[in-house]
């Protein structure tokens, strides 16, 4: 089996009606299987893939794992050649598979790709979570190709060349599976969110390439687990972000970009507070109170990854900063920005 396409469900039975049917249309091929590793859902899943899906392969976790924990355990016995992690509520578009595939084939160093994320409400727009591959600034936000904090661009065609990128869209990647349990997979303790950033960071310390390949088009719902406000996302988006650094920041930069981080967090904070934000203002006391809880973890895992590190100097991180560019300089387009990224053959 080349493509094991895995798809991680917890409570999703409606969005398994609606987009199974085109995944299948568009993923049948005789080298590539599609799997369900349902995370305790207590729903009718499980019975619907049973009985409306029996092509489907159903994998049943005794629990909800959460997206980070559940998939490295739907993932612990592949052995196919390549993994992709697709959403559950994405919409695949004819020959989205093969362009993957394709890429992955002609690059031995490319260790994960994705396709253009479009939003499936707006099709001709970008989708919050991976648009046209995702990057980092120099002090570790997070933004896209399509997407800046939260100004989301149209789609007409400005990003449709392969390039090279810091990151891969949970949403929808394809890996090398090699790769995937050599690098022991995502790390369990961010449970969900930013997983991702910090498994292609671990990859591209190794020499590995990230890319988005535009000839691959795929409609993503979103916020299908948390949505997009949700406190409890705002939580984890501050403490997975300070866990993303603390393990992979190089020396020169971590104590820093760190101290900047702080301050940059608390004016975050006192925002949400002045803005009447309770809940998103305690959310992020409680992110830092548990950054600070996970520090003993955190060293571990810092020592134990510097021990494979063979490149830190990643042309993929914008040497701006994403806040100052955003909220000053109005800068709200990737195009806008003094941003140069390797192109793709």
């Amino acid at each position: 089996m080349k493509v094991s396409i895995v798809i991680l469900n917890w409570n999703g039975s409606d969005h398994l009606k609606r987009f199974l049917p085109t995944l299948i249309k568009y993923s049948t091929y005789e080298w590539a299987e599609i799997v369900v590793a349902d995370n305790g859902s207590d729903d009718d899943s499980c019975q619907l893939i049973e009985t409306k899906f029996p092509e489907v392969k159903l994998l049943k976790l005794d629990r909800n794992y959460g997206f980070a924990e559940g998939y490295n355990r739907a993932l612990e016995h592949t052995n196919a050649e390549y993994i992709l992690l697709l959403n559950s509520d994405i919409e695949v578009t004819e020959n989205w598979l093969l362009s993957l595939v394709q890429t992955m084939e002609n690059d031995t160093l490319i260790g994960a790709c994705q396709p253009k994320i479009l939003a499936l409400s707006n099709r001709d727009q970008f989708e919050y979570a991976g648009a046209s591959g995702g990057f980092i600034d120099r002090l570790g936000y997070p933004f896209c190709r399509g997407r800046i904090i939260n100004a989301i661009e149209q789609d007409n065609g400005q990003y449709d060349n392969k390039i090279s990128v810091f990151w891969t869209s949970g949403a929808a990647t394809l890996i090398r599976t090699k790769l995937w349990h050599t690098m022991q997979g995502f790390d369990i303790d961010f449970w969900a969110h930013m997983e991702e950033i910090d498994l292609c960071w671990r990859m591209k310390n190794r020499g590995f390439n990230m890319v988005v390949v535009p000839d691959s088009t795929v409609y993503h719902l979103g916020g299908g687990t948390l949505a997009y406000g949700n406190p409890r996302k705002i939580y984890l988006n501050f403490r997975n972000n300070l866990f993303l650094l603390y393990k992979n920041l190089p020396g020169r930069l971590f104590i820093p970009t760190l101290l900047i981080r702080m301050i940059l967090d608390g004016i975050a904070a006192i925002q949400f507070l002045i803005t009447g934000q309770l809940s998103a203002f305690t959310r992020v006391l409680a992110a830092h109170r548990d950054f600070y809880k996970n520090l003993k973890k955190l060293r571990l895992k810092r020592a134990k990854l510097a021990n494979s590190v063979t490149i830190t100097n990643h042309p993929e991180i914008y040497r701006g900063s994403i806040i100052f560019d955003f909220f000053i300089a109005k800068r709200k387009k990737f195009s806008d920005l003094d941003f140069k990224t390797p192109k793709i053959k």
